[in-house]
């Protein structure tokens, strides 16, 4: 039963969110870091992220259950009833609450409550009624790493302000890339996501588009002196990286066309295409908040 619970909140989503925190907490700690605050603004915010899936996934338990990756779930398959969820997503949100308003600031507790309120009520509508729930939704993706900021500065400053803005930019191609490879999933639970509203084009226009943009605000922490030139030199190769795997579409369906010619027809260009990008995501990701993390002692 625990393991059930606890795959209830999205795990996933919970370490991936540590890592930003971690990033935003370590740049904001210029060298002089308190592993205590660091744990505690660790266990509050992921706790506030556990509280808001498992209501996302009571809220979204009917849609779950016409999604093939997502019909096994606990709320649909009926191992966890939902006032059981209801009681233990309320447990985790008091606690997660407690811990930040305790060994952090008021301030980094209201962010975290503004990301907890996007996520849970306005993205569950935005999803359902637009093609730009997923902008709605990256918002409240962006708060961790200005939690992990604000909980050391007790300030929202220019540095917070782009971290927020580089983590909105970074979640639209990578939810994208999502949607495009699940586009069936999504269309038969009648989602208006990107990809089955528009098409695969217009997704795959819109994530390039998007990972230029991620480009620019990742090195702009550098423009306005919040960070080094080494975090500058990698941060555009990663970018520009990142880009030229976008462009490489022609050169994917040239490899497409040769596998289905040797019998294998399963794979699509743009699936193959929207998981390398999904897959390329992650290391951007990965290396953004290691060069916040570390930033203090590059030059």
């Amino acid at each position: 039963m625990f393991k059930t619970y606890y795959h209830l909140t999205k795990p996933g989503i919970i370490y991936g969110n540590a890592i930003t925190t971690i990033g935003g907490f370590l740049l904001a700690s210029h060298g002089m870091v308190s592993p205590v605050l660091l744990l505690q603004t660790l266990v509050g915010i992921s706790f506030i992220i556990a509280s808001a899936c498992v209501f996302n996934n009571y809220i979204d338990r009917h849609i779950d259950a016409k999604m093939a990756r997502t019909k096994k779930r606990a709320l649909v398959n009926g191992s966890i009833t939902g006032p059981q969820a209801l009681t233990f997503a309320s447990i985790l949100g008091v606690i997660g609450a407690g811990s930040l308003l305790l060994f952090t600031n008021l301030l980094t507790l209201l962010i975290a409550a503004i990301g907890f309120i996007v996520y849970v009520v306005l993205y569950g509508i935005a999803k359902r009624a637009s093609v730009h729930g997923t902008i709605v939704g990256s918002i409240a993706g962006a708060v961790p790493i200005v939690v992990g900021y604000t909980a050391v500065t007790d300030r929202f400053d220019a540095a917070a302000f782009i971290l927020f803005i580089v983590m909105v930019i970074w979640q639209m191609p990578h939810f994208y890339a999502i949607a495009m490879y699940r586009r069936d999933d999504y269309a038969s639970a009648s989602l208006p996501v990107l990809p089955v509203i528009h098409g695969m084009e217009s997704a795959r226009a819109h994530i390039i588009g998007y990972v230029v943009l991620f480009l620019l605000a990742s090195i702009s922490l550098t423009a306005v002196g919040y960070a080094g030139y080494t975090y500058l030199v990698v941060m555009t190769i990663v970018g520009l990286l990142w880009l030229r795997l976008g462009l490489g579409l022609v050169k994917t369906r040239a490899s497409v066309s040769r596998s289905a010619v040797a019998g294998s027809t399963s794979v699509t260009p743009e699936i193959i295409w929207a998981k390398a990008m999904f897959r390329f995501s992650l290391i951007a990701l990965l290396v953004f908040s290691t060069l916040l993390s570390v930033n203090n002692f590059l030059p």
